[in-house]
């Protein structure tokens, strides 16, 4: 074993090494990298214990409770959802469109729009408050102007602000559901007066009692609240009576006062509804109200977080409106021999409408069934307006008012008994609905004809003295001359189709002489039919 150096021999050593070159440049490098390696060690200790050195530490990472997460999740499903209702819109505006006669036609894409405008400025200063707020059991009595309004609406988590967007987007849908019924004699203040009434008043107060936190039939069936006998409240979950049938039944009131289009000349008289000018954009609207449907039934969960729910609501809205379709063109068949397209899109329409109110507690079977009677009844629905002689262009009657009742009373029948409501954070269902096919009894079928047939009755009446009273001032229904003259010109000053070519026949009065609405003769043939079809 070699004799250690001493300390003087190192020095030595050392000494002699540094007088050569190369063992120079190895020192320095091995110095750089010892120093180089000292260096790193104290950065990564000043990164990881800062308070060594009399630095300020990092932040702890937050501390995300449940609500952080869930609440901004469901309020972003909530807007989805209020986007897909209020792109429903578009689709009312082609279907009215396109079910109307030409001549009309700017009449209907104007009351869509401007009706849109006014229910939003109603629904922000008062109607919302009156809808959903608390007061009592009949009305709203806080949130005007949306003022004082919380972070978040009641128990949902959800913002304010975007449940509010997501329920203007119904309001404007029962608005325009009234519209439909009443297009090509409607004179335009007449619409502005009784679309107010409608925004403003009708629907927000009705619809308290059923969707207000302490509407009568909201809490109907508890101890001290409206008919405890009855054990059970009130249940409508996406509007098959809240929307639909208001929105029908005013229609109906309308339609009724107004009376019918000029010309227009019903079976039992020897004639015929007037045809639809342009199908093709009546069942695209058709198609784009099916669409904004998956907004209008799964959003009204207003949780994502009840992801079966949503795919439940989804799958049964589906399949209620093919069954409703394909019934409604089949019973359409037998009666008349034709595949029919307009009863076809009204068929599922209907189903659409029948399935809004019971489409949580259902299962995909029950949907299909109910659908399938939607379908049979907005065509004996149709049949039956036609029989009293009540001009409806669109079916907005049978469609909405009718099948909304159906839909409504539904519930009482096919609940299956394995759902109970939509939650924050999970759906409950330990309180299940169950229908009488279902062994429930009639406890819930009496809740849903009670509760339906108290929002119909106060609809129709409040609506028919609306109705009277704009007509009584002479604002309602547009004079036989300017009616003759052409509602689009008289009214708006344009035709929607000014290049377009109108047969004689078809030719609204005040086009006659102009040039740039000149006619031709209707093909040989069709002189005496169809006269109304533009």
């Amino acid at each position: 074993m070699a004799n250690k150096l001493s300390f003087s021999g190192k020095v030595m050593r050392l000494r002699e090494r540094l007088r050569d070159p190369e063992w120079r440049r190895y020192g320095s490098v091995l110095l750089m990298g010892k120093f180089g390696a000292i260096g790193l060690l104290a950065l990564a200790a000043i990164f990881m214990r800062p308070d060594l050195v009399g630095l300020a530490t990092h932040a702890a990472d937050p501390q995300l409770k449940g609500n952080d997460i869930v609440n901004p999740l469901n309020t972003v499903w909530t807007l989805l959802a209020a986007f897909l209702v209020f792109g429903m819109q578009v689709g009312f505006t082609m279907l009215e469109a396109g079910f109307c006669r030409s001549r009309e036609t700017v009449n209907v894409l104007m009351e869509c729009v401007v009706d849109t405008c006014l229910c939003g400025l109603l629904f922000y200063a008062w109607g919302f408050a009156f809808m959903f707020s608390h007061g009592n059991g009949l009305i709203g009595l806080n949130w005007f102007f949306l003022q004082g309004a919380p972070a978040t609406y009641e128990t949902t988590g959800v913002a304010f602000l975007a449940f509010w967007l997501f329920q203007f987007a119904f309001a404007d849908t029962c608005s325009t559901i009234t519209s439909g019924a009443m297009i090509g004699r409607t004179a335009w203040i007449g619409d502005l007066l009784y679309s107010f009434a409608v925004s403003g008043f009708i629907y927000p107060i009705i619809g308290h009692w059923a969707w207000g936190p302490d509407g009568f039939l909201a809490t109907m069936g508890a101890k001290d609240m409206f008919l405890p006998s009855l054990g059970t409240s009130f249940h409508d979950f996406a509007g098959s009576t809240v929307v639909h049938t208001i929105g029908g039944f005013i229609a109906l009131a309308g339609s009724i006062v107004l009376g019918p289009r000029l010309g227009r000349k019903f079976k039992r008289d020897g004639g015929g509804p007037m045809m639809p000018h342009d199908l093709t954009i009546a069942c695209s609207g058709g198609l784009l109200l099916w669409f904004g449907w998956y907004g209008f039934n799964p959003g009204s969960t207003l949780s994502a977080m009840d992801f079966e729910g949503i795919g439940r609501v989804a799958a049964n809205t589906t399949l209620a409106a093919c069954a409703g379709g394909l019934i409604a063109m089949f019973v359409a068949y037998f009666m008349s021999g034709k595949w029919d397209m307009s009863f076809t899109v009204n068929g599922f329409l209907a189903g659409l409408v029948a399935i809004t109110c019971p489409c949580y507690w259902v299962s995909p079977t029950g949907s299909i069934l109910l659908g399938a009677v939607a379908g049979v009844i907005v065509v004996y629905g149709v049949e039956l307006l036609e029989y009293l002689r009540i001009d409806d262009p669109i079916g907005a009657v049978p469609v909405h008012g009718f099948c909304g009742i159906w839909g409504t009373w539904s519930l009482g029948l096919f609940a299956s008994g394995q759902y109970g409501s939509t939650g924050q954070f999970a759906a409950d269902n330990s309180a299940p609905l169950k229908g009488l096919f279902y062994g429930g009894g009639t406890q819930l079928l009496v809740a849903q004809i009670v509760g339906n047939g108290i929002i119909v009755i106060a609809t129709f009446v409040s609506a028919m003295i609306v109705m009277w009273a704009v007509n009584a001032m002479g604002l309602l229904r547009l004079s036989r001359e300017h009616e003759e003259y052409g509602m689009d010109l008289y009214e708006h000053g344009i035709s929607a189709y000014p290049e377009y070519v109108i047969s004689s026949i078809g030719r609204p009065g005040g086009m006659s002489g102009g040039s740039q609405y000149s006619a031709v003769e209707p093909l040989p043939g069709l002189a005496n039919t169809r006269t109304n079809e533009l």
